[in-house]
């Protein structure tokens, strides 16, 4: 009896001003297991050479021109995604270049210290809802768990900084901090500009309160004054992408994306899937709910919460849940009237998802929380008061909270490959190191799959690539498209005029192709290729037996090859093509 005591008493005593000791050894502990993911995650982003998150191909490879300004000029591609980048996340790359960090390095390393950041907020955080130590440990843990098992903190790109900078803005808002819940706003729209309009509806649904049963106007002044300058830190934070007229825009319009094959069902962006399920609660972009919300499986618990209290009578420590855990259902609202929102102006505010998938996380992370540190100090209470053979209470006390350690503490143990973040490594240092070699302003075309990785690794201009078919932007996805379009005719045409003039037009340094790129095989088997016009002409060509006119530059052309691919140089086919 005395062993559960100590037990119950030391997981579940509530936070004053003699446990502060407690409460910063279930913190460090927190921010241990976070370094150690954050570290793992680093042990991978540094395995080879040449390697980069995913989704960092499309958002860092422009900032190179930080570290060197004759990098990508006149870059069609470079200069999109440099115009999309929300200012605090351009402007922080940009200051630690200027102290000698390189942005391929930066994107490595900060996703520790994202972590971190997240960690100490999350713990805070449920430290509001709940005063346990335990729950802000398991909150914490589990928020790691999952940042770590998805590619969204890892890809250090504008999404990743949601995690600490909108943690930091909630738990300064339950804690009525004004000046920091302000700074949090700021940063939240300099970052990731989607959210701040989530927190603009959070920051209104405070000034309503619901009382004897009825829908009441606030009557907390503090609500109004962070409302009113919250809401005026968003205008002026957001005022400047409302402004801007990029030669990129305008988005689609939903009759316009309906037409569109990237956007069909087994498109490469889909979007428009016929089954209401699936577009309105778990499709990718336009689902609500997203498919990694019970990543770990752990989270599952949540669901458990009503249940707990309903019986709230075996649970003790349910009685101190304060009630600034309304504030998880104020993010669930302001997430879905944005959610809604987006559906509504199909792109102009971005995915409809993106809304309520981090908002889902931080709501279930935290609800997790709570209700694993009920369920322990539950059994812990029941084995205390009830009138049972001793050793069996102990022993089903116990095991519960064994359980519970293994399930929370150790789950990655279980997971293949943890962490999994997405990282992905060049293959070929050879051919990255031929083109660094080339002069800065060279312009190569290609289709090949590995054109994806020439930017971030060789620094130089792709006429396009599969890892820029970004398609919501009317401005740049349709000359995007119409550069792809007259690539594939260009590659498989067997008259030399069209292909002559493809390379003047662009002007066209370098051509990279597969070895197998001229066989009918290779476009009937690579999808990608067929969300573009020119490609049924190419197949029919190829059907038909017609010779591609680039098919004798394979050899006499060849300035660089592997067992994969072979480069061309462009001068060469213009030659050819003429005699």
């Amino acid at each position: 009896m005395v062993l559960i005591a100590r037990l119950h008493k030391f997981l579940t005593a509530t936070v004053d001003e003699k446990s502060r000791s407690r409460t910063i050894f279930w913190l460090t502990l927190s921010l241990t297991f976070a370094a150690i993911y954050g570290l793992l995650g680093i042990q991978q982003a540094f395995s080879a050479e040449y390697v980069v998150q995913d989704d960092a191909r499309q958002h860092v490879f422009w900032m190179m021109r930080f570290v060197d300004r004759e990098l990508f000029p006149n870059d069609f591609i470079a200069n999109y995604f440099q115009s999309v980048a929300p200012a605090g996340y351009s402007t922080l790359y940009k200051i630690a270049v200027t102290i000698g960090i390189h942005p391929l390095l930066l994107h490595k390393i900060l996703p520790l210290f994202l972590g971190l950041i997240s960690t100490y907020y999350c713990f805070g955080l449920c430290l509001e809802m709940l005063p346990v130590p335990l729950t802000g440990f398991i909150a914490s843990l589990l928020l790691n768990q999952h940042i770590w098992m998805t590619d969204d903190l890892a890809s250090a790109t504008p999404r990743a900084f949601i995690y600490p900078i909108f943690l930091g803005f909630l738990y300064y808002l339950s804690r009525n901090s004004l000046l920091p819940c302000l700074g949090a706003i700021a940063l939240i729209g300099l970052f990731y500009p989607p959210y701040a309009l989530v927190a603009a509806g959070i920051l209104v649904l405070r000034l309503l309160s619901w009382e004897n049963g009825r829908l009441h106007l606030s009557g907390d002044r503090t609500n109004y004054l962070f409302c009113t300058t919250g809401l005026g830190i968003i205008f002026l934070v957001m005022l400047p992408y409302a402004l801007d007229k990029s030669e990129f825009g305008p988005t689609y319009t939903a009759a316009e994306a309906k037409q569109m094959g990237v956007f069909a069902p087994d498109g490469r962006n889909a979007f428009f899937r016929p089954n209401p399920v699936d577009y309105w609660l778990t499709g990718r972009g336009s689902g609500m709910f997203p498919k990694s919300l019970f990543t770990p499986v752990t989270h599952c618990v949540a669901l458990l919460f009503p249940l707990l209290l309903f019986w709230r009578s075996a649970f003790p420590l349910a009685s101190r849940i304060t009630s600034k855990i309304w504030l998880l259902l104020q993010l669930f609202l302001g997430s879905s009237v944005m959610f809604l929102a987006a559906h509504a102006t199909i792109f102009k505010l971005y995915q409809p998802g993106r809304y309520t998938a981090y908002s889902l996380r931080f709501i279930i992370v935290s609800i997790s929380a709570i209700v694993l540190t009920l369920i322990i100090d539950g059994i812990c209470h029941w084995a205390l008061t009830t009138e049972i053979t001793f050793q069996f209470k102990n022993l089903v006390a116990l095991i519960t909270t064994g359980i519970i350690a293994v399930a929370v503490v150790f789950y990655p143990c279980f997971v293949e490959d943890f962490p999994t973040v997405g990282y992905v490594e060049g293959k070929m240092p050879s051919l990255y190191n031929f083109f660094q070699q080339q002069s800065k302003d060279i312009l190569i075309a290609s289709i090949a799959s590995e054109a994806d990785n020439i930017p971030t690794f060789s620094q130089r201009s792709v006429l396009v690539a599969k890892e820029y078919s970004v398609p919501y932007q009317k401005g740049y996805y349709s000359r995007f498209r119409q550069r792809v379009s007259d690539l594939i005719r260009a590659q498989y045409t067997d008259d030399r005029a069209v292909l002559q003039n493809f390379i003047n037009s662009y002007g066209i340094d370098f051509w990279m192709l597969t070895r197998n790129a001229l066989t009918l095989r290779y476009v009937e088997d690579y999808g990608w290729m067929d969300d573009f016009d020119a490609t049924p002409e190419a197949m029919l060509a190829l059907k038909q037996g017609k010779i591609p006119a680039l098919a004798p530059a394979m050899t006499s052309c060849a300035v660089f090859q592997n067992e994969t691919v072979v480069v061309l140089e462009a001068s060469c086919i213009v030659k050819m093509t003429k005699n």
